[in-house]
């Protein structure tokens, strides 16, 4: 069971062969993901339901996000006694990719061994019967109400599964293959289809709740060329109801059908064949009624069996005709895919291959289901086909657009037979001007299809010519050389016809709501036809604005303009590595740039040359690049004025012919090209989107700084380049090449481009180094010279920066000298030298008072125990001389003196001092 936010993948497998008309088979696989409710009804009471009669399913969700998982039969009224329902996981439940919904324990489980899951997606591969939730219903034709003549029954006309895949039918009945889902959110589905029979008409749409159809291009599928093919439609969030309709045309059965035309038969004008001669294939006898085929899309049938285009608000498949539903608009244009007449609006002839003179004769005639080349009065004659269109009309929900000047496109389907080199010419001509060569296919192609962008909304003309060989000869040798075109699509034509409706955005009136134009920027929402705006740095599929899927992500480096019509660099770019950040400005690079390449030469020895017009950046996305095509301006006399085509692009190119080559003062410039219509993305990675700019087609970086590459692509689709051209701008960091710098080509291709379809290109300037930085400069700090000191700042040599920020200013800072600190040093030493010799004298000379003091303690001592007369005082008293007569026996060092204090006591207590009497008597201990 799929769970919410689920996409639909559908694909498919099969083959196909030839019987008298090809096989009608069509066949698909579908792949379908996304979280989905079908709800049956309950038949009358039976036995009970087992496991294998019935599955789960959940509710719809309620306003609270909640839902019931209920049991549901395979059979209505097959069983009853189903198991009771319960509370359901939350709405926003799903499993990862690996796992599966166990829907009876509601929780996510791993796949087993040897099996897959897609997660959030459920695929559709085995076919051996119809998958549940599946239906097919068939029905018959639309036919004439006057109509009498019995039809074939078409009950038995369904889709049919065939093992790996799922075919329709091969009868003229209409089988159409169903599935239903409701989605929790928006989603996609995807499949693979093979559809080989243009005659089988082959839709797939998409409708709501409301049976209002989806907003896709076109909802006729195109014939698969090579094979199986996909398709992919996006889903928006809610009921969706998904369509596979097919039904199959002979128009050119025998059997009698329900409104009837005569079938009449005449030779191919001019006659170039004898009826009369030996082997001759007779005409077929004319009269023979056969069933009318049917109209091109937008057109209905008459009474008169004619086909009529449908009223302005109405579509149709080729049949009826229907009102656009409510909220939807006619996507008006014309799809021609039944040849059955020539359209009113198109017209042939043949053009003289020798004279260039239009000749009275058909130039292609139709055949059903497509219309191919006459033989044509001589093998180098032009066949000309030519469709007119009024104008266009963009659809009334897109606001004009001055940056996408796309107004419509037509794209058809075409192929050539030839035995030599033919060549089928595709022309565009505007407001009766001369047809303008768009694209040339030389020798036999296949089926193919090829689209054209139309940029101005002005009377066109296009034009096919299909010329067998270039060289005149007696005779017709290559009839059988043949130039076919399948179907032709012109989008938003003026006063078209539509085949299908799109969503647009309401507008209320008095009259109701009617479509009106979302501002340029917004897209519409589907479920309320109301416009909101793009989130920031997308841009808006101008033709598509349904949904914010619309909104498509800028690129790298890149961001949108106002309008949301383009992504654009704004000259500033910005990359991190790992020792810095890199911040550019390329402002001094936006203006426009030549560049001419080597010369070339034509087979005949003329020279020309390629020439290339470059702006890189800024202007708001504008396309500064023109290249001009002045080859019909220099062949007008002076004074009268002409028409030269120009092209507007980021990057365009053009042949120009020397003056000397051509004869003119001026050189002539033709053949402009459009390189680049689109700015990718800026990085310094060498691959984006598919694109390669590859580093050894120029000489290698040598400064570290990483080259920046501006990838670009144009719209223009060519045989060679199926995908469009691209074009790389390498933008490298040179200091030594001042503004604008210099442009260089590859080596190894001096036209741009080794493949024509990918160019590169070289911008080597200082304006491409990136802002200047703190890292850029360094810092050279000065000697204290007479007490200053200076701090200067140098930029780093090579300087490998421009602009950004500039080197700080010279800073002077007070300093003192080494002198002078030496000075101070030599005189704290010397004030403490002295402050320690004065101290030092201070405390031996306190010591000598200590030693005095401590002797005449002593001696009063001794003479207090030898009955001499006591002292008085301890101290000196006042008028007493330090200086007594107090004369030791034997002088003594300081040391000595020091040690004699420290001697030992006598027995009793005292010490002994030996002492000295004044007279010089002899020496005496006390």
């Amino acid at each position: 069971m799929a769970e919410p936010g689920r996409s639909l993948h559908p694909s498919a497998r099969g083959r196909g062969r030839t019987e008298r008309r090809t096989l009608r088979l069509l066949w698909l696989l579908l792949w379908v993901g996304t979280a989905f409710q079908v709800t049956q009804g309950a038949g009358p009471e039976l036995h009970a339901c087992k496991e294998s009669e019935y599955h789960y399913e959940y509710t719809a969700c309620d306003s609270t996000g909640s839902r019931w998982r209920v049991a549901v039969p395979h059979t209505p009224g097959l069983c009853t006694s189903l198991p009771d329902p319960v509370k359901g996981t939350e709405c926003s439940f799903s499993c990862k990719a690996g796992e599966f919904l166990d829907m009876k324990e509601q929780s996510c489980k791993p796949c087993a061994e040897g099996r897959y899951s897609l997660g959030t997606g459920i695929r559709f591969d085995e076919w051996d019967e119809l998958p549940h939730g599946f239906a097919t219903i068939s029905t018959n034709m639309e036919i004439e109400d006057s109509t009498t003549e019995s039809t074939e029954n078409c009950t038995l006309s369904k889709w049919v599964p065939l093992g790996d895949y799922i075919s329709s039918n091969t009868d003229e009945c209409t089988a159409t293959l169903m599935y239903a889902v409701n989605l929790k959110q928006s989603g996609t589905v995807n499949f693979e289809y093979y559809y080989p029979d243009s005659s089988i008409i082959f839709e797939f749409f998409v409708q709501n709740d409301q049976c209002q159809p989806s907003a896709d291009d076109s909802r006729w599928m195109k014939t698969t060329e090579k094979g199986w093919e996909f398709h992919s439609v996006e889903l928006n969030r809610g009921n969706n109801v998904l369509y596979w309709r097919t039904t199959a045309f002979s128009v050119w059965s025998k059997v009698s059908k329900p409104v009837l035309t005569q079938l009449m038969y005449k030779w191919a004008q001019p006659k170039i064949c004898g009826e009369d001669l030996e082997g001759a294939v007779k005409l077929p006898a004319s009269g023979v009624k056969t069933r009318c085929p049917p109209c091109n899309p937008g057109f209905f049938k008459t009474n008169s069996s004619t086909c009529e285009p449908c009223p302005y608000g109405s579509y149709s498949n080729g049949s009826d005709c229907s009102h656009c539903p409510a909220g939807t608009e006619p996507a008006v244009g014309f799809e021609y895919k039944w040849w059955n007449t020539l359209p009113t609006n198109m017209e042939t002839t043949v053009l003289s291959g020798i004279n260039f003179e239009y000749k009275g004769m058909t130039g292609w005639e139709v055949a059903g289901d497509h219309i191919y080349t006459a033989v044509g009065a001589s093998d180098n004659d032009f066949m000309i086909l030519t469709l007119v269109v009024p104008g266009f009309r963009p659809p009334q929900s897109v606001m004009a657009d001055t940056e996408n000047k796309e107004v419509a496109r037509i794209t058809f389907v075409f192929e050539t037979i030839c035995s030599v080199n033919c060549e089928l010419y595709f022309m565009v001509g505007v407001n009766s001007r001369t047809n303008t060569p768009v694209e040339t296919w030389k020798g036999s192609k296949g089926k193919q299809s090829y689209t054209y962008i139309i940029e101005e909304n002005a009377t066109m003309s296009f034009t096919w010519a299909f010329q067998r060989t270039t060289f005149h000869e007696i005779g017709r040798k290559y009839t059988n050389d043949v130039a076919k075109i399948y179907s032709i699509n012109v989008t938003n034509v003026m006063d078209g016809v539509a085949s299908y409706c799109r969503p647009c955005a309401l507008e209320a009136s008095e009259m109701g709501s009617s479509c009106t134009s979302c501002p340029a920027g917004y897209y519409i929402d589907r479920d309320s036809g109301t416009c909101h705006s793009c989130p920031p740095d997308t841009i808006l599929k101008a033709h598509q604005p349904y949904g914010i899927q619309a909104c498509t992500p800028c690129g790298p480096g890149t961001k949108s303009n106002k309008i949301h019509s383009l992504c654009y660099n704004d000259c500033t770019f910005s990359v991190s590595t790992p020792t810095r950040t890199f911040e550019y400005n390329f402002l001094p690079l936006a203006n426009p740039v030549s560049l001419a390449g080597g010369p070339s030469f034509t087979s005949k020895g003329l020279k020309y040359f390629h020439h290339f017009t470059l702006s890189l950046c800024g202007n708001q996305g504008k396309k500064m690049s023109v290249c001009t095509d002045n080859v019909t301006d220099l062949r007008i006399p002076e004074g009268e004025s002409g028409f030269s085509k120009s092209i507007t692009a980021y990057i365009c190119q053009a042949v120009i012919i020397p003056p000397e080559v051509t004869g003119y003062k001026a050189g002539v410039s033709s053949q402009p090209v459009s390189l680049a219509d689109r700015l990718i993305g800026v990085t310094t990675d060498m691959t984006l989107d598919g694109i390669t700019s590859p580093a050894e087609l120029f000489h290698p970086e040598s400064l570290g700084i990483p080259d920046v590459i501006f990838f670009y692509r144009s719209n223009d689709v060519t045989q060679s380049c199926s995908s469009g051209r691209s074009t790389t701008i390498r933008v490298r960091c040179s200091p030594l090449k001042s503004v604008p710098g210099s442009l260089s080509l590859p080596s190894t291709c001096s036209d741009g481009t080794c493949d024509g379809c990918n160019f590169h290109f070289l911008w080597e300037s200082v304006a491409a180094c990136p802002l200047c930085s703190a890292a850029d400069y360094h810092t050279i700090v000065s000697s204290c010279v007479a007490g200053i000191q200076k701090t200067t700042y140098v930029w780093r040599e090579p300087k490998l920066c421009m602009g950004g920020i500039s080197l700080p200013e010279q800073r002077v800072t007070i300093c003192k000298t080494i002198d002078f600190w030496l000075k101070v040093g030599i005189s704290a030493g010397t004030c403490t030298a002295i402050l320690l010799t004065v101290l030092t004298c201070y405390f031996w000379k306190k010591n000598q008072k200590l030693e005095y003091k401590y002797s005449k303690l002593v001696m009063n001592a001794t003479l207090k125990d030898c009955d001499l007369p006591a002292a008085d005082s301890c101290a000196i008293m006042e008028g007493e001389d330090v200086e007594d007569d107090l004369i030791f026996t034997s002088k003594k060092s300081l040391f000595g003196k020091i040690k004699s204090f420290t001697s030992k006591r006598t027995p009793d207590g005292f010490d002994s001092v030996p002492l000295k009497t004044s007279s010089g008597g002899p020496d005496m201990d006390l």
